[in-house]
């Protein structure tokens, strides 16, 4: 009688090992969420942040690339930029710059265009292809306009500033940007649904624990702690007109109630299990409830009115909406913490909750598949993208997007420019009453920035003009809070007068990139919205603008 030889094992693929550790992060989905992305760069001088930042988006393996620059390389070039040598003297720094950042992964397409932004931007459709926009802070005036087009065609767009030992990004996502997998801790996305068992897992308690008092020792010991809990959820539930533990009182006496049950008298003196059931309490019997990030989903416009063009989110987000109005509660997620228990037990309870969640998930997706036929779409939405959104639904993040605090600078002039900018102004100011009277806010930091966004250095207006403007935007009472600190920051840019320092703007890149994948993977929580970073103290902050 032959044997069969066993195939061999598949082992990781080359792309796989080489993005092994970046993979654990974003998983398979947001690699090829990357792989995808076109960025552009909109580079000014000195232009070394930008540069910085599409390296640290090169290596992590995003598809393509094109950088916009008018500036030929000069001798002072080569002292701060490292993707420049002395052969690229004199030759179009967008090309030399391209050429060097493409060594970096062989994987990633490079584009070099050696024009003005003014000049890119005069076709209709310039950026149409790009999936998102990292914008260097520049002089001129077309900043206003590239926010304005990012803002209406939908795409992602980061403002970028380094000045001395100082930096500043902003980012503008569109009015409404979802993340579903926000990559919440652990140990807030359990849902054990202990409050509202089902039947099979009802069964399993009954078969395991109905005997309690008279099992073994080690049986004893071996009960997981979910069915514990249920157990004695029942014996309280008679003494307490059927409700479980409501209130922090109730649920010490329910605490001290399960302590009471542990053995004391075996070898260990004491019980894991009953430990562990004990220290799941206060947070394990807590009634369902719906989420303010999703409940901000389920009222939005977009979900309560879908369309033939609503996007894949939104069907999915009504199916869960629907799913939520008749069960009072979201589709399980199905996953189970570590736990003192038998493997088979272990497997057995494991399997429970994966079947429940199946069971959830078979509705929504039936809510998704009816919408569909209702909508008449021809394609229908990926199983794993729906599975995915009732996995994490209890922690969905809907970011409202704004324009970059200086959006509307440089688009117009006179009172309509004043008048654009009147509520940003507001809004700065309504900040500064909280953060000016804090001592080593770095918020003066971000209104310097402000103050000069239109100019990329502090010499062409002096001290004198810079001041003002700063006065403009915080107000003369705010000026005068944090009147030292305001000096000091513009004494520093007046000395670096608009140059960047390595080190600095490689630190920012690095920022601003980790900023960048968030948004195009669509995974963890992207700042909101301005971020500053003091190179002098060592500290960063986050202020929404």
């Amino acid at each position: 009688m032959g044997t069969t030889t066993p195939p061999p094992l598949q082992g990781p693929t080359a792309k796989e090992k080489k993005y092994d550790r970046q993979l654990r992060l974003w998983a398979a989905s947001g690699q090829l969420a990357l792989e995808n992305a076109h960025i552009l760069l909109l580079n000014s001088s000195p232009g070394i942040v930008g540069v910085e930042t599409l390296k640290n988006l090169i290596l992590p393996g995003i598809g393509s690339f094109t950088i916009v620059d008018e500036e030929l390389v000069t001798e002072r070039d080569l002292g701060v930029n490292f993707f420049l040598t002395e052969e690229s003297l004199g030759k179009p720094r967008a090309t030399e710059s391209c050429r060097f950042l493409e060594e970096l992964n062989p994987e990633v397409q490079g584009h070099a265009k050696h024009q003005s932004v003014e000049s890119f931007m005069e076709s209709t459709r310039a950026f149409d292809k790009y999936s998102l926009i990292l914008l260097v802070a520049s002089s001129k005036a077309y900043p206003g306009r590239v926010a304005e087009v990012a803002a209406s065609t939908l795409i992602p767009l980061f403002h970028i500033h380094c000045v001395g030992f100082y930096s500043y990004f902003s980012l503008q996502l569109p009015e409404t940007f979802p993340i579903v997998d926000t990559h919440p801790d652990p140990a807030s996305t359990q849902d054990l649904r202990l409050l509202d068992p089902w039947p099979e897992l009802l069964e399993f308690v009954r078969s395991k624990t109905d005997n309690l008092e008279t099992l073994s020792d080690h049986d004893h010991g071996h009960i997981p702690y979910l069915l514990l809990l249920l157990h004695y959820l029942d014996g309280w539930k008679i003494f307490h007109n059927g409700k479980p533990p409501a209130d922090y009182k109730e649920k010490k006496e329910f605490k001290s109630l399960v302590e009471k049950g542990a053995r004391t008298d075996n070898a260990e003196g004491g019980e894991e299990n009953f430990d562990e059931a004990a220290a799941a309490v206060l947070k394990s019997l807590n009634p369902p409830s719906l989420p303010s990030g999703l409940r901000d989903v389920f009222d939005h416009e977009d979900c309560r009115s879908l369309n033939a063009r609503s996007a894949n989110f939104w069907i999915i987000a009504n199916a869960v909406c629907n799913f939520y109005s008749v069960h009072k509660s979201l589709p399980l997620p199905g996953a189970l913490p570590d736990m003192k228990a038998r493997s088979a037990d272990y497997i057995k309870l494991q399997n429970i909750y994966k079947s429940k969640a199946r069971h959830d998930l078979a509705k929504v997706t039936s809510e998704v598949r009816l919408s569909e036929k209702k909508l008449s779409r021809t394609e229908e939405i990926d199983g794993k993208e729906i599975e995915a959104f009732c996995r994490g639904a209890a922690f969905v993040k809907l970011i409202r997007g704004q324009k970059v605090p200086w959006a509307s600078s440089g688009s117009s002039s006179g009172s309509n420019h004043d008048a654009k900018r009147a509520p940003k102004i507001a809004r700065i100011q309504f900040v500064g009453q909280q953060e000016l009277g804090i001592e080593d806010s770095l918020f003066p930091l971000a209104v310097v920035f402000l103050a000069c966004a239109d100019a990329g250095t502090v010499s062409q207006g002096g001290k004198e003009s810079l001041t003002e403007r700063i006065q403009k935007l915080i107000g003369p009472g705010g000026y005068e809070k944090a009147v030292v600190s305001f000096d000091a920051i513009v004494a520093e840019m007046e000395r670096a007068n608009g140059a960047e320092l390595h080190n600095i703007s490689a630190l920012t890149g690095g920022m601003v990139a980790q900023e960048a994948i968030k948004v195009i993977t669509k995974q963890y929580i992207p700042i909101d919205n301005t971020c500053v970073f003091d190179g002098i103290v060592s500290r960063s902050a986050v202020f929404r603008i």
